[in-house]
């Protein structure tokens, strides 16, 4: 049985390989389900990767949780006087607190929230041109993103600092987050230029009497670790663009005073920083100023403060050079996440370009179905409309039968019931269960039983041909209840000698339950836009095994039925058209068919479909350089079917990830609107589709739920086709469990 699918989840339908008795069957299953065990791993850690992947850009891009508190006005009561007052650069050498100000006359250039792709260059070359260097306090999510841009800083001769991973105030965070931000930006600073450093400069935190009592024991857990933490003298503000001799003045320290001075090399537009940076250089050089590093400030310059011994220089008490060698794990792990920064630093605005085609197609797609549902709808149902004389000869059903005991009896009864002359040819398939004694027991008038040792549905369809007396053959499924009029329905078409086959409207009969409710939703969509766009355009794919209608002559044409796929409706509907033979839908053709009742015996039915619908679409692919009237199905079917039913279907779940990364990284409100507007649209299709099919409207409630679950299943089971294809895969086919409650046509409520 097969049928199609929604819009989302295009269609795909039945079988590869042959059905076997029982103990072998169930040997063979273990084997397959043995052998898809990996694959179906390796497409859960594909999207896991992918996953992973968007989630490290997001939290490079810096607002994982949105925290962008800013504590101001605590007091700093715990904080000594002496730091509160002392020199920018804060130390913590044998455990005490300890002030170092920059030498008269001498200033440090110091850089906050870089490296920026556009402005840090352009400071490196200006520092270059004057032979000045700086100190950069960076952001570990922007080290990660630019690391060659810290790796010619440090060869320039530059010194660097951490100043956190995110740029959160530390204030607010555990110590347990500080030691993660520390952490993280010396694996960036390892990766990028093989070193790590011990400068230090919190965000929101520039002079030292910013200190206050919630931040004062991230200093002194930093100093004990060995950090240098560095505050500034004089700010130039530039981040507020006040001008350029505005920047120029607010950076100049008192005449003869040394300083650190802050200026900004990202977080912003720094053209005037761009601009100001070398008329401040050349103000200071013509005052008599030197320029030098943090390191070389301390080691200049005798300590201060709390802690200070008066015992001399600094540098003397054996601090060391800010900058150190990354060595072992360290430098390989920062190596490993600049690589994987790389990797989702290519592949999120590949995927945001790509999702946006495929969001465009299916949008197309659905404006699509919509125009030619409606065109196909109002042609098909006005009065003067017909095929051509009424078609009223009898006509072969062919029901193919392999352990359908708990259905064979209500199939067979509904045929009887039947409008329409027909012969009915049950074709016994090897069952085990007593399918072919139940059928010769109803003593149905009209029904045949042919029995035949085990071989597969394709082959128990084509022994029913053989068998057939009448020029019209009807193809079900053993589990598939037909109304009266459904055949009398789906032969009329015949009446128009250019067609060859038939395609009927197929809809769920257990649909009580949730995942009933969901597959109902999904082959009333199917049937009614896809396979009436199909139509229109004469390119029908598939002919759904549970109903389906064939002239005798045409099958023969191509062959019979095919064992080369899982897909074998597929595959002859395909080749009926190379051969030149229309194919049309009946939507007034009506069949009631059991869907399966469990997630994992949906999973094998729609993994079994879409791998053969692959396998058919591979098969017939030289049908892209078909000539002539035989070749439209190769000009237009089959680039909608690929694009529609493999490559949009495999990119879908991405836009679901895309769209939660949206809402926790980007916009939440955006996203939400852009995912509601969306389903909107679904909504509006299923809705038309309900109403083209006179279906009841109360199913639609479960279509929320549907797209959040049973969609990204529906995605999952074809990226697991997809691998399986890919992997040279072969799959077996699968007799699903059959509960026979499809007894009687269950109406269209």
């Amino acid at each position: 049985m097969t049928t199609p699918s929604t819009p989302s989840t295009p269609p795909t339908p039945p079988a590869r390989g042959r059905r076997r008795a029982p103990s072998r069957m169930g040997r063979a299953a273990g084997r397959a389900a043995a052998l898809q065990r990996p694959r179906v791993l390796l497409a859960l850690l594909l999207l896991l990767a992918l996953t992973c992947v968007m989630l490290l850009d997001g939290y490079l891009r810096a607002e994982v949780g949105g925290d962008q508190r800013v504590r101001t006005g605590a007091s700093a009561s715990d904080v000594p006087d002496d730091v509160l007052d002392g020199g920018p650069i804060l130390s913590f050498p044998g455990g005490r607190a300890t002030t170092v100000s920059v030498p008269d006359k001498t200033i440090v250039l110091t850089f906050d929230d870089g490296p920026d792709p556009t402005w840090t260059p352009q400071v490196l070359e200006i520092l270059d041109k004057y032979d000045v260097p700086g100190t950069f306090f960076l952001v570990g999510s922007m080290v990660s993103r630019h690391p060659g841009i810290v790796r010619d800083m440090v060869e320039q001769g530059n010194e660097v600092g951490v100043h956190t991973f995110t740029h959160v105030d530390l204030s607010y965070q555990s110590q347990a987050r500080v030691t993660r931000e520390i952490e993280q930006t010396q694996l960036a600073l390892a990766g990028a230029a093989g070193i790590t450093t011990t400068l230090f400069r919190a965000p929101y935190s520039s002079q030292t009497d910013a200190i206050d009592n919630y931040s004062w024991p991230v200093y002194e857990s930093l100093g004990e670790d060995g950090y240098t933490s560095v505050f500034i003298d004089t700010d130039s503000d530039d981040w507020k663009r006040p001008g350029v001799s505005k920047i120029v003045q607010w950076a100049t320290p008192e005449d003869g005073e040394g300083a650190s001075v802050l200026f900004h090399d990202a977080g912003g537009e720094r053209s005037q920083t761009i601009e100001a940076l070398p008329k401040y250089i050349e103000k200071m050089k013509a005052k008599g100023y030197t320029f030098t590093t943090v390191s070389g400030a301390m080691a200049d310059q005798q300590p201060t403060g709390a802690g200070s011994t008066g015992a001399g220089p600094v540098g003397e008490q054996g601090l060391q050079a800010a900058h150190h060698e990354a060595t072992g794990a360290t430098l390989y792990e920062g190596r490993a996440l600049v690589a994987a920064v790389a990797v989702a630093e290519w592949t999120v605005p590949a995927l945001s370009v790509g999702l946006l085609i495929v969001g465009v197609a299916v949008m197309g797609r659905f404006a699509m179905m919509l125009v030619l549902a409606r065109r196909h709808h109002r042609q098909r149902n006005r009065r003067r409309f017909s095929w051509g004389p009424p078609v009223t000869g009898p006509v072969s059903v062919i029901v193919p039968a392999y352990n359908e005991k708990e259905c064979i009896e209500a199939t067979l009864r509904s045929l009887a019931r039947s409008t329409h002359p027909i012969e009915i040819i049950v074709v016994d398939d090897g069952s085990t269960d007593g399918t072919a004694e139940i059928a010769e027991s109803l003593g149905l008038p009209g029904v045949r039983v042919v029995r035949q040792a085990n071989a597969g549905k394709p082959a128990a369809l084509n022994n029913g041909v053989r068998h057939a007396r009448y020029d019209i053959v009807v193809m079900m499924d053993g589990d598939t209840v037909f109304e009266p009029d459904t055949v009398r329905h789906l032969v009329q078409p015949f009446a128009d000698p250019s067609v060859g086959a038939v395609a009927g409207n197929a809809k769920v009969g257990n649909r009580r339950t949730l995942i009933g409710a969901w597959q109902h939703i999904e082959y009333v969509m199917g049937f009614n836009l896809d396979r009436r766009m199909y139509d229109l355009l004469r390119c029908m794919p598939t002919i759904p095994g549970a109903i389906g209608a064939f002239r005798r002559e045409a099958v023969l044409q191509v062959g019979g039925m095919s064992d080369d796929t899982l897909a074998e409706d597929t595959d002859i509907t395909i080749a009926l058209h190379r051969a030149g033979r229309r194919v049309v839908y009946e939507e007034h053709a009506r069949a009631w068919t059991e869907a399966p009742g469990s997630l994992g015996q949906l999973w094998s039915q729609r993994y079994r479909w879409s791998y053969g619908t692959m396998q058919a679409l591979w098969k017939h692919r030289r049908c892209l350089t078909d000539k002539g009237p035989s070749g439209r199905f190769g000009r237009v079917g089959m680039p909608l079917v690929v694009l529609f039913q493999v490559v949009t279907p495999v990119f879908a779940p991405l836009i679901d990830v895309f769209t939660v990364y949206s809402m926790v990284f980007v916009d939440f409100r955006a996203a939400l609107l852009a995912w509601l507007a969306v389903l909107a649209v679904q909504l509006v299709c299923a809705a038309y589709a309900f109403r083209l099919d006179r279906e009841k409207y109360r199913y639609l409630l479960m279509m929320p739920l549907q797209q959040l679950a049973y969609r990204q299943m529906m995605y999952l089971v074809l990226i697991h086709s997809c691998v399986t294809a890919l992997t040279g895969g072969r799959l077996r086919w699968q007799k699903l469990k059959r509960t026979g409650e499809v007894g009687t046509p269950a109406g269209t409520g």
